[in-house]
């Protein structure tokens, strides 16, 4: 397996918000390989951002890279990962932004912060895994196991000893950096006879509510305050994790597990939490809708009360024609792909940030990605009876410092299922969400405009949309995915090219987000 320093998950970085950070990478693998730092804004810094043909040619074996970037305007937990093929799986670790000096948390500081990596183990090589799904068009093999901190826990038959253990004091406030690293599942999250307050998602804080259960999909991150029991009881509690899924493909229905114990217990026995079941999409629902901006004095929110510009993105699952003289594994003999409008990304030979630095972009990519379906359809009830996708790479161009809001719109294609969508470059608000077809007329008259939650990833329900708005402020190529590496592979992506100026150039022109 791949690892960074000889580490899983590999090694922490802290930061201040306003710190530069430098980070030298060298390649010691046969992979290509690249590293994007998930959720720093890369203001003036798209070089850095890290996806590989998006903004950067990816790090050669025995090739150096250095990422330099500042932090601005950010605090909270983040982290970093592998950004090409499938490697994620492995090369990832937590990015931590303190705020910077003299300045506090809007809680009481907590007694002790512990960072938890929620990830998957695969008991092979996770390229040859892909590597071997994109050339039959079926579903790869799922993993072996959820991981905590890279400890399988006690739950899998060969990993009773290898268990991350939080140990904890009694009548103490924890606060626990919770991120999910796990490549293609999203989480429910609990803890035995236990609840907590959600205080921060995605680096931005949130309005604090109780709960003692959560959802987390990859690419999120979520900060909860644990206040320990007044006395130390004779028992421990598992910590779990077990996937949230509503698809038709298959999926690791398995449990990962840490375990909270007291530092004077004798811990007799150990509780479990109960976990919803594994399609209960009402209780995503209900969780999602619980998180609000903090939208204080000192940390406001900036949401767009109008939209320059409007985007209705289909997203979902489709395929692909089997090339001749082969046979492919995919839904009727097909190959399994994914899409955006319909339009299953192509990754390019050169990188897109490169290309149109230098003037080279004809050929590489094209700007005529559609801001809406080019043949709508009922996208939630009976899918169409075409459900081929069209292969390209082609960008949106945003005229710098617009309002852009983008509706994603969930389809049944193939089977409906939630998609956890990132986009690099931009933080952006929920104003909406829904189940069923988003409707232009009514939907937008309940956007929340007041305290909408901040974050730089977003689950688009299981059959249902979700509306997001951001400023177009920061100049660069940015990536859009699904954060389900077996979705990107199948081409679950899009560029987004926002331009310095307002009235694109020539060159401008050919390019795109």
């Amino acid at each position: 397996m791949v690892t960074v320093n000889g580490r899983f998950p590999g090694p922490r970085i802290v930061a201040r918000e306003g710190d530069r950070v430098v980070v030298k990478v060298v390649s010691h693998v046969p992979n290509n390989i690249s590293i994007h730092w998930h959720g720093i804004r890369q203001l003036q810094s798209g070089w850095a951002d890290g996806p590989s043909y998006i903004t950067q040619c990816p790090i050669q074996t025995n090739q150096t890279f250095v990422y330099n970037f500042t932090i601005t305007g950010q605090r909270g937990t983040l982290f970093w990962h592998a950004h090409i093929s499938w490697l994620r799986a492995s090369v990832y670790g937590s990015l931590i932004v303190f705020p910077k000096h003299n300045v506090s948390y809007p809680f009481a500081k907590p007694h002790k912060e512990v960072t938890i990596m929620l990830g998957e183990w695969f008991n092979a090589d996770s390229e040859a895994v892909i590597r071997q799904a994109l050339q039959t068009g079926g579903g790869p093999n799922v993993s072996d196991a959820y991981t905590f901190n890279g400890f399988p826990g006690p739950l899998y038959n060969c990993s009773a000893n290898n268990t991350y253990k939080l140990k904890v004091m009694p009548g103490k406030t924890y606060l626990l950096r919770l991120i999910n690293a796990a490549l293609n599942d999203e989480l429910f999250f609990s803890i035995a006879n236990h609840t907590f307050t959600v205080v921060e998602v995605d680096a931005t804080y949130v309005k604090p509510f109780e709960t003692s259960l959560l959802v987390i999909t990859p690419g999120q991150t979520t900060n909860i305050l644990l206040k320990t029991k007044p006395i130390a009881p004779n028992a421990s509690f598992y910590m779990l994790a077990r996937p949230y899924f509503t698809g038709q493909g298959t999926f690791d229905n398995t449990t990962g597990a840490g375990i909270l114990e007291y530092e004077t217990s004798s811990n007799s026995t150990t509780f479990t939490p109960t976990l919803p079941p594994i399609n209960a999409t009402n209780v995503v629902a209900n969780f999602t809708r619980k998180l609000r901006s903090l939208a204080s004095s000192q940390f406001p929110v900036n949401v767009p009360q109008t939209a320059d510009k409007k985007f209705f993105f289909t997203v979902g699952l489709g395929n692909s024609p089997c090339p001749k003289n082969q046979t492919c594994q995919g839904p009727n003999g097909t190959k399994f792909s994914a899409s955006v409008n319909n339009i299953s990304m192509a990754l390019p030979s050169s990188a897109l940030l490169q290309s149109y630095f230098f003037k080279k972009s004809n050929g590489v990519y094209t700007s005529d990605f559609p801001s809406f379906p080019l043949h709508p359809f009922n996208y939630t009830g009976t899918p169409p009876n075409n459900t081929l996708v069209i292969n390209g790479t082609k960008l949106v161009v945003l005229p710098f410092n617009a309002s852009v809001e983008v509706v994603m719109q969930g389809t049944s294609i193939l089977g409906a299922e939630s998609h956890p969508l990132h986009i690099h470059g931009f933080n952006f608000y929920v104003v909406g969400e829904g189940f069923g077809n988003f409707d232009p007329n009514n939907d937008p008259k309940n956007f929340n405009l007041v305290d909408p939650v901040e974050r730089n990833t977003v689950g688009v329900p299981s059959g249902g949309w979700v509306a997001i708005r951001f400023h177009a402020d920061n100049p660069g190529v940015w990536f859009m995915h699904c954060h389900f590496d077996v979705h990107l592979s199948w081409g679950f992506k899009d560029g987004m090219d926002c331009v310095g100026w307002d009235t694109p150039q020539p060159e401008a022109s050919s390019s795109t987000i």
